[in-house]
């Protein structure tokens, strides 16, 4: 099996919402999302997707909250650390998009706006673009985040502009309420629009999760799972951890015949280079 071939498994550790009331076991703590990141590694994680917490369980984009979980994961393991540049909900641009002068690995790169939940995750398109001249400047690879189909179109655009280059990594989300549903035959149209030569992987949200990935193996695309999107393992049984959430796709990708892409795999597989 070739490295493209391989599946990449994102982890998504903590988000920006999910609370210890909710589940007890989402990280908040740089030294708890690090133990997170190792041990999704461990179960086969080649990318973890982070938000950084206040010690109080808020969201922050403090650059030096996030220079310290990316510290503490890079000593733990070998995973491509991807940052969020969304952020929460209702933070500015100048906010969100400051983490990118850290020059991680990678980090999301949403393509437009969307309902989400009750509020409005805001992408205005002079925001995304300067996100996008952010990310080149630092030789940063984005992960194009999108919660509905015009936002693949979203991206195109952006190439056609010169502000990305392709081939492009996306990341499908689907299941937000607000945005596109969790259901295989949304997945299905999604995949059918992206621009010929790009990679994917497919998140769903909620009680989602496990059939968007099952789908994505199928369809040849990489998964994200992890306690930002579901805090369950099945129905009214919380998961203990995002490594018990990696490690059942993990074990659905060894039943299809799917071998596991490592951080080094996985770098060329999503178009890194020069930083492993």
């Amino acid at each position: 099996m070739t490295d493209v071939d391989k599946l990449v498994i994102t982890a998504a550790l903590n988000g920006a919402e999910v609370t210890r009331e909710q589940t007890p076991h989402v990280p908040i703590l740089a030294e708890e999302i690090a133990a997170a990141a190792a041990e999704a590694a461990a179960a086969g994680a080649s990318i973890v997707h982070v938000h950084a917490r206040n010690v109080d369980g808020t969201p922050t984009q403090d650059k030096r909250v996030y220079r310290d979980i990316i510290k503490r994961i890079t000593a733990a393991c070998d995973v491509i650390v991807q940052v969020s540049t969304g952020g929460a909900v209702g933070m500015t641009a100048e906010e969100r998009g400051d983490v990118i002068t850290l020059a991680p690995e990678m980090a999301t790169l949403t393509t437009g706006t969307v309902n989400f939940g009750t509020g409005v995750f805001m992408n205005e398109p002079s925001t995304i673009e300067r996100f996008a001249d952010m990310m080149r400047l630092h030789g940063v690879r984005p992960e194009i985040e999108v919660f509905d189909v015009g936002m693949i179109a979203a991206s195109e655009r952006l190439v056609r502009a010169g502000k990305l280059s392709a081939p492009l990594h996306f990341d499908l989300v689907l299941g937000v309420p607000g945005a596109i549903p969790g259901e295989i035959r949304h997945l299905m149209h999604m995949i059918s629009t992206l621009p010929e030569g790009s990679t994917w992987t497919a998140a769903g949200v909620g009680r989602a999760q496990l059939p968007v990935a099952t789908a994505a193996l199928l369809l040849g695309g990489h998964v994200r799972v992890g306690l930002e999107d579901n805090i369950y393992y099945s129905k009214g049984q919380l998961a203990v951890s995002n490594a018990q959430l990696v490690a059942r796709v993990a074990r659905l990708a060894g039943e299809l015949g799917r071998d596991i892409a490592n951080a080094e795999e996985a770098r060329r597989i999503v178009g890194i280079s020069g930083r492993s």
